[in-house]
């Protein structure tokens, strides 16, 4: 009689631990494509380098303080308004861009520009970004790119 209950004890506690010892599974973190330097890779399909005598890459940042966007197209700087939406839908708005003329630089900006025109929803998978135009093939694909 006495082993019995002692392994009823026994059982009890082996249970109680295996309830405590229950793995919590975590939430899928969501990625948020806001405050980071968002480094151009490809363009309508297409690898992008950086061309000969281009001051510096082509690049956004969505700043979350007044949903603005900043960047830089190949040869001009370029700013605007962005907005997101539930289902990773964005949209771009007064997109601006300086007047310099880069005579030197061999850079179609306006196929750049287009993508803020035209894109309307995003998928992000770790560091890597892409603007898209319904379920087609990615307008742009960007990398996140961080200062060490």
């Amino acid at each position: 009689m006495k082993i019995k209950a002692l392994l009823l004890v026994l059982l009890a506690f082996i249970a109680l631990g295996c309830n405590s010892a229950k793995k919590t599974i975590s939430e899928p973190k969501e990625e948020t494509i806001t405050e980071k330097y968002w480094k151009l890779k490809t363009l309508d399909g297409k690898a992008i380098s950086m061309k000969k005598n281009q001051e510096r890459e082509i690049f956004f940042t969505l700043k979350t303080q007044q949903n603005g966007v900043t960047g830089f197209a190949g040869c001009n700087g370029l700013s605007g308004e962005y907005t997101l939406e539930k289902g990773n839908k964005i949209s771009f708005k007064n997109i601006a861009v300086t007047m310099k003329i880069c005579p030197d630089v061999d850079v179609n900006e306006s196929d750049f520009l287009k993508v803020f025109e035209l894109a309307d929803n995003y998928t992000i998978s770790e560091d890597i970004l892409t603007l898209n135009v319904g379920r087609r093939a990615p307008l742009a694909v960007f990398e996140a790119v961080y200062m060490k």
